[in-house]
């Protein structure tokens, strides 16, 4: 491990944006905020999630934008967070927290109907057959969604994967939901919504590269 990341694994340990759950509070099911997330956040708003964060920029753009609601990015990768924490720290960003785990696990740190809204923003597409279970737009991982979401509450997918696109509307079309807004090129469309304007590092090279970035937004009925 370098010597850089061992630096951003310190630097998170004492942001109190971050929450790294240990093992225990895992496997014993006793994560304290689970159903008291509106006691951290010391407000109760609305709670969305930004599934896969990553480097957390959107994340911390949506906070920006909406004052009036709390987000929480979620990724395994702590040097990935690192920079959205940092970010978020530095501009005193007081609706914005990161969670450090497997998105796998959600039903760990979240009661039923705890959320409000989900992003899930450029996630891996997991083309392999064999990885199919780890799709986040999978059957099981969009039952798991349906737990802690709010009845109607909304799901969104942004992708410059066709093949995840069309995966996850096959996916749909077999399950009881309400497609919301679906296109195949989100800059070309009519769709008008400022939250989909936010740029993610990759998202601005998928652009130059030409790649058409695709969009659905459903809801469980």
């Amino acid at each position: 491990m370098s010597k850089n990341k061992l630096a951003k694994f310190k630097e998170l340990s004492m942001l109190s944006n971050t929450i790294q759950p240990n093992q225990k509070e895992i496997l014993t099911n006793s994560f304290p905020l689970k159903g008291k997330w509106n006691k951290e956040f010391k407000n109760n708003n609305p709670i969305v999630l930004e599934l896969g964060c990553g480097k957390g920029e959107y994340t911390v753009n949506l906070a920006e934008i909406n004052s009036e609601v709390n987000y929480i990015g979620i990724d395994i990768k702590g040097a990935r967070i690192w920079k959205g924490a940092t970010l978020a720290h530095k501009n005193k960003l007081n609706n914005v927290r990161f969670l450090r785990t497997q998105i796998e696990q959600l039903d760990k740190f979240f009661c039923d109907e705890e959320i409000s809204e989900i992003w899930i923003t450029f996630p891996d597409p997991q083309i392999k057959y064999r990885r199919r279970k780890k799709r986040l737009t999978s059957v099981s991982m969009l039952e798991s969604y349906k737990k802690i979401l709010k009845k109607k509450g909304l799901i969104h997918l942004k992708t410059d994967s066709e093949f995840l696109h069309g995966f996850t509307l096959g996916i749909l079309d077999s399950m009881n939901v309400e497609i919301v807004k679906s296109t195949h090129d989100l800059y070309k469309s009519k769709i008008d919504n400022s939250v989909l304007k936010i740029k993610t590092f990759y998202e601005t090279m998928f652009l130059k590269k030409k790649k058409p970035i695709t969009y659905i937004c459903f809801k469980f009925i």
